[in-house]
């Protein structure tokens, strides 16, 4: 019985949800949507004496990875940086050229208001709330990847679907690894705010207006 109400509600959470958001049935913004779903993760988490809090910040995890993380965010950035230069050169930081302020704003902003509450939802809430129905862990890696990948359908455009599953399968993975929201978070603020400045910002918030 636990596991069929288990699967209803990722059902809802992960699938349902998202799609609500993407057909708009109801005006609500995305945003403060994020916020009360990451709060309803987080009390069920808190309120889960299983759960190790330790899990949502150990930051100290960090300290040895951090060279090795870098270097693979240099890599990939300037490979993403490459193709959008030769695919559509009137693209590339397009949205620094535009609107400077309010790229400085998203930078301080992004990674406190929108990656940690995702890492919460689709990492520690997801990885701890459904161990009992994705038992091994690359099945678990693999469908936290897919469902915030999915989770971006919200945003109507492509781009924004599958750019978001090459980066979060890494996120995913460095959690699992490290059991360190700290340290995923990072990594997924290092390419979410590479996305907003070498000009794919538009396909991450436009929509959501």
């Amino acid at each position: 019985m636990r596991s069929k109400l288990l699967m209803a509600e990722f059902v809802l959470l992960f699938v349902l949800l998202p799609l609500g958001f993407r057909f708009k049935p109801f005006p609500f913004p995305i945003i403060p949507a994020l916020w009360l779903l990451t709060a309803y993760c987080l009390v069920r988490l808190l309120r889960d004496p299983s759960f190790d809090r330790k899990l949502l910040w150990n930051s100290d995890a960090l300290r040895p990875l951090w060279p090795r993380i870098l270097i693979l965010f240099a890599a990939l950035a300037a490979l993403i940086a490459g193709a959008i230069f030769l695919l559509r050169p009137e693209w590339i930081f397009s949205f620094v050229r535009r609107a400077p302020l309010f790229w400085v704003l998203i930078m301080l902003l992004y990674p406190v208001l929108s990656v940690y509450p995702q890492g919460i939802v689709f990492r520690s809430f997801l990885f701890h709330r459904y161990r009992s129905l994705f038992t091994n862990p690359v099945t678990m890696t693999i469908v936290s990847a897919l469902a915030f990948s999915y989770a971006h359908i919200v945003f109507r455009n492509v781009i924004a679907v599958s750019f978001t599953l090459i980066g979060v399968v890494i996120f995913a993975w460095r959690y699992r690894r490290t059991e360190s929201l700290f340290v995923s978070s990072f990594e997924h603020a290092l390419y979410g705010c590479w996305m907003f400045t070498v000009g794919l910002g538009d396909f991450f918030y436009r929509s959501m207006r």
